[in-house]
């Protein structure tokens, strides 16, 4: 029986460098976000909650806003211009790469937080909980 590691041939380094930048261009994890909040200032970045309202009141990353799906455009631009950073309940779930689909769809440049809440509260980051559910444009 072939090694299931190497019975298909890793790829060249040219198209395995295309393929990881490609990724890191579109994904970040927990860690890094973890990293970038805790060094202060400006992250370069607005954090966006994909889950349900409830979900998200009963606990969700520090600074994070929540917006009504479908998203609209007004929404969306009230967040600003920075960099969207979208997470959902975890690898099991899907709702972050929907909802960093739309963002894109939109115009907007879009990363997808990898282990999403779960692994934020695993590894021991701080949850912030809230009666708010909707960030909403004002007027």
């Amino acid at each position: 029986m072939p090694n299931p590691v190497s019975a298909v041939e890793a790829a060249e380094p040219a198209t395995a460098l295309r393929h990881f930048a490609g990724r890191l261009a579109v994904e970040t994890d927990v860690a890094d976000v973890a990293a970038a909040l805790a060094a202060g200032g400006d992250p370069g970045f607005v954090l966006l909650d994909a889950r349900s309202p409830e979900s998200y009141a009963a606990g969700h990353l520090p600074g994070a806003h929540l917006l009504e799906r479908p998203f609209t455009a007004e929404d969306v631009a009230a967040l600003g211009d920075a960099m969207l950073v979208v997470y959902c309940w975890g690898p099991a779930c899907n709702g972050a790469t929907k909802a960093a689909a739309e963002l894109a769809a939109l115009g907007r440049p879009v990363k997808e937080m990898l282990g999403g809440f779960e692994y934020w509260e695993r590894e021991g980051h701080p949850i912030t909980r809230t009666a708010l559910a909707f960030s909403r444009t004002p007027g």
